[in-house]
């Protein structure tokens, strides 16, 4: 049975009884490891008042969450080996001229959980990443690495096998370098090289699946928030900038050194011309020669001129 609820709203000062209708043909779609699509339509026997109308979606399992949107559809992430479940309905938006409630009613779907035994998935999972600067391809300066570990479930058969796959966005890939345990159990996986991007927000996503001749394997999904990748990936940029920034001194400081020798050396081959002493004194003389009273007196008067700023000496004889 769909309910519904009438919204009172003021629309051009004129006071309207709105019947909200909840939407329809509401599905839920497996897109991917740990990923669906949630799915609806408009009510096709909705009133139109020139009102645009939202939805809210609840999200019941795994785990309570709410969010609203604007879009007939929604993807949405989460680990599925329990099941999923969720819920939608039709609102207003809130722009105050609703006197009434502003939602219709909700509709659910879900999906079940996986077949499997109780105590046969994986347990105790762990996941780490690794980034390293790619010396192998100019597309990416970073490339990320991933091992991932886990222990089979007490309930396992001893022939039980487990196979790991993950998932970065769209890219989805099997792991094909295992370690096993004593009973040759897939317990350890190692991606040497993944589609993770060293700047990326995406949701990693890691499934786990078996499979036994004695019993069927429940999987197990766990999502990581591979953030651990963008502080790695600043260290190593800081490391690489400060090994730059130390050859780049270490190159202007060789240069530096190799300019000064070569100013030596050439002054040793090609030392300056000395300039020659200039004796000025001997070069301007000049003699007087003076005739006094009755007697003759024969006066020499020699003088020396200096450039500027030299002494001018006179010397007289009688």
């Amino acid at each position: 049975m769909i309910l519904s609820f009438k919204t009172t709203v003021i629309m051009n000062n004129d006071v309207i009884k709105f019947l909200l209708l909840p939407p329809v043909n509401f599905t839920i779609k497996v897109t991917g490891l740990a990923q669906v699509l949630l799915s609806w339509s408009p009510n096709p026997h909705q009133e139109q008042w020139n009102v645009n109308i939202e939805y809210r979606v609840k999200i019941n399992v795994p785990q309570e969450e709410e969010y609203e949107t604007r879009k007939t559809e929604s993807k949405y992430v989460s680990p599925l080996h329990q099941g999923f479940s969720a819920s939608v309905q039709s609102i207003l938006p809130r722009d105050g001229s609703f006197l009434t409630s502003s939602s219709s009613s909700w509709v659910s779907a879900e999906l079940q959980a996986p077949p499997g035994s109780p105590g046969t998935s994986i347990v105790n999972l762990t996941c780490t990443t690794n980034t390293a600067i790619d010396n192998y391809t100019h597309l990416r300066l970073y490339q990320v690495s991933l091992r991932c570990t886990w222990l089979a479930g007490k309930d396992a058969p001893e022939d039980t096998q487990y196979f790991l796959y993950y998932r970065y966005g769209s890219q989805t890939e099997e792991c094909q370098a295992y370690s096993k345990d004593a009973l040759n159990r897939n317990t350890a996986c190692w991606f040497p090289r993944t589609f993770i991007k060293s700047k990326g927000h995406e949701w990693l996503v890691v499934h786990i699946n078996g499979s036994s001749k004695h019993a069927a394997i429940q999987p197990y999904d766990q999502l990581f928030v591979p953030y651990t990748i963008g502080k790695d990936e600043q260290k190593h940029l800081a490391e690489w900038l400060l090994i730059v920034l130390t050859a780049a001194i270490c190159f202007l400081l060789l240069i530096l050194s190799f300019a000064c020798r070569m100013c030596h050396l050439w002054t040793k081959l090609f030392p300056p011309v000395p300039e020659p002493k200039n004796n000025l004194k001997d070069l301007f003389v000049t003699t007087n020669y003076e005739k006094t009273g009755s007697g003759e007196t024969e006066t020499e008067v020699i003088s020396y001129v200096d450039e500027p700023g030299l002494e001018v000496l006179e010397n007289s004889v009688f």
